[in-house]
Order: C-alpha cells, then structure tokens, then sequence
C-alpha cells in the first residue's frame, strides 16, 4: 500500500513497469494502462446504469483484460468511498446500494483471476496530483473533487493521511448541515455530498422542474449568459440562481473549514462540476467571505492538473505495490 509520494513517485517512474488503473464512479468508469510514468492507453465509458454488484465488477474486468491486463499487469482500482485499512473490504461506498461491507478486493481480484488492488478513489486522485499535477513538489495539500459524490484527499508531511481505520479523508461527509439524506452507502444526514454532490443537484433539480442536466443549469445561473442553447425565461428563472448559490457557498464553508484545520499549501479542485466558465472563480469569492485571519493571505485553491488521469495514476500505483509484495 502506497502511502507516500515519494515511495508513489518511484513506483511509477521504474522503467519497465506496468500496470491497470481504473476508476469507478457512479456515472463513468475511466480505465487506463500506465507503463513507466505515462499513460499509454485510456477509455471511459458510463457505468452500468443499475450501479449493482454483478454487472460492474463484469464491466470493470472487462475492460482492464481490453487494456492489457495479465499476470504480469497487475489492476488497481478506486472505489468511491471508504474502505478498511488493510484495504480488502468496502466499509462506505456512496451511491452504490448494498456495496457496503463486502471484500471488495477479493471479488474483484475472483473475476480478473490476477492481482488487484483497491483504493480510495479520492486518496488515489491526491496521489497523482502530488506526482505529476497540480500538487507537485508540495508536502501539505487537500484534494477535493467534485463528481457524482463529493470526495477528498489529504497529505500531510508528504503522506498520505488515512487515520486509525484507514477511512480519514471522507471530506463529502463533513456535516454542515441539517436533514439532508445522504446516498446508501452512508445513510447519515446533512453531509456535504448530500446537499451539493451532482446527484443531490440533480435531484433538487428535478424536484424544481428544471432539466436534470448540470452543465445546462450552470450555463442558466446567470442572465447575462448569452448561449444560444439558452433561452430567456430560463435565465432569469430565479430557482437557478438559488440552485446554483446554495451549492457554491456549501462547497466553501466546506474549503474554508479545511483551510482551517489543515493550513495546507493549496486546495486543489477536481471533478466535474468545476469545469464550468468560471466555477473556480466564483468558489473562491465564497470562500474569501467564510475565511478568518490569516488564512485569507495563506489560501491557495487551484484546479487540477490531471483531471480524470489522476486516480489512474494513484490506481495503478496502488496495484504495482501489491503486485511488488505478492510477487516476493
């Protein structure tokens, strides 16, 4: 198990070495052969709608063997969610029902007949930002990403920090607010992931009566907006700004109360939801406004680097390391 970024940066730039990373999130699984320290091959495609056990643990093996996955390629694979210290078995795993608990490795390791390793996906995400992205070179820094759920990474003196039960980190959990239900996997309340990951919006969406899709809605939140795809009276529908501005100021208590905490050089951003013009921008305003002194002249938020071949990296890693142990 790969926990600094030191020990992950000499993992991946070995010559000769090489491995699967995939990573498996509620809406796409990204899939990819890194030989030394390059992704040589990639694909995605959208997750098994049914998000159930059988079908994605078929899906995921299907296309690692597409990739080039062997004896000798050993796979690594993020998990959305938390999983045990000696990572073997699921623990929390977020908008996957009845995904909780189960020896997760070990099952996909049965389908693949060869090496597997899993992972946090947003540990894994950390990870590769470190050795290749927006946090290279940085010792004390938090991943965030915005995707389906909401997740996160944190380092601390060039390690990975994974706390008593290997589950530290689970940054879409903070509670910063009330009732909100949160996805299956979890079944806690008023999480961060809940209110403002792309599932709970789109839900909130829908429940709005406007279109489910969020690059749409973000193009809507603002009536200067001059698309064409959109029209008049749904920019200035008020329900979107108040979508839209309920989010960004979550998502920033959020940063700011890690900011807080950790003192990190940056906060690096990923996922899909800060893609849109000018996301980045307008969360940083928010978060100026919730931040006390003198953290105001200290933070740093930055977008990632890598964007999807971050957890690639962090995967593959993580399975060369098992491979490297099991081979011994």
């Amino acid at each position: 198990m790969i926990l600094d970024i030191g020990t992950f940066e000499k993992t991946l730039n070995t010559e000769g070495v090489r491995a699967i990373g995939v990573d498996l999130g509620g809406h796409k699984v990204v899939a990819g052969r890194v030989e030394g320290n390059v992704i040589r091959e990639r694909f995605e495609e959208p997750t098994d709608p049914s998000r159930q056990l059988t079908p994605v643990i078929a899906q995921v093996a299907r296309m690692a063997r597409e990739l080039g996955a062997d004896k000798d390629t050993p796979v690594g694979i993020c998990i959305p969610g938390g999983i045990d210290a000696a990572r073997e078995r699921s623990l929390m795993v977020a908008n996957f029902e009845g995904w909780n608990g189960l020896p997760l490795r070990r099952m996909f390791e049965d389908e693949l007949g060869q090496c597997v390793a899993i992972e946090n996906d947003a540990n894994a995400y950390a990870l590769g930002e470190g050795f290749a992205g927006a946090a290279k070179g940085m010792t004390d820094y938090v991943v965030l990403t915005l995707g389906t759920g909401i997740g996160g990474g944190i380092v601390v003196g060039g390690r990975l920090l994974t706390g008593a039960h290997g589950i530290a980190g689970e940054l879409g959990h903070m509670v910063l607010g009330h009732d909100e239900p949160c996805g299956p996997g979890c079944r806690g309340f008023g999480h961060l992931e809940a209110m403002c990951g792309a599932d709970a919006l789109e839900r909130k969406a829908r429940e709005m009566g406007l279109p489910p899709v969020l690059k749409d809605l973000w193009l809507m939140r603002d009536p200067r907006v001059t698309d064409p795809r959109v029209t008049d009276p749904k920019v200035t529908d008020p329900r979107v700004v108040s979508l839209w501005d309920l989010a960004l100021n979550d998502i920033a208590r959020g940063i700011a109360t890690l900011v807080h905490i950790l003192d990190p050089q940056a906060v690096i951003v990923g996922g899909g939801l800060r893609k849109g013009a000018g996301f980045m921008e307008l969360l940083e305003g928010r978060i100026y406004r919730y931040l006390g002194e003198p953290f105001k002249q200290t933070m740093n938020l930055c977008s990632s680097a890598l964007d999807t071949d971050a957890p690639i990296f962090g995967a593959a890693a993580s399975a060369l390391a098992r491979w490297s142990r099991s081979s011994q």
